[in-house]
């Protein structure tokens, strides 16, 4: 028998959750390696989700 780990959540609540899980952006395999080559080599962008930001909002235009 599985034990549970907190309280049940509401249905709106797992609703939410099932929804921020499907819309999550997913990043290909080579903007990954672009991010971390940058933060590597001293690409001062601040924290690693300003850099994310700033690619998703790059790939917009």
């Amino acid at each position: 028998m599985k034990q549970k780990s907190g309280p049940d959540k509401t249905p709106a609540e797992r609703v939410l959750k099932d929804i921020r899980r499907q819309t999550r952006r997913q990043y290909s395999a080579e903007e990954k390696i672009r991010i971390v080559l940058e933060e590597l080599t001293g690409n001062k962008h601040g924290s690693w989700t300003t850099i994310y930001r700033e690619r998703s909002e790059h790939r917009k235009h």
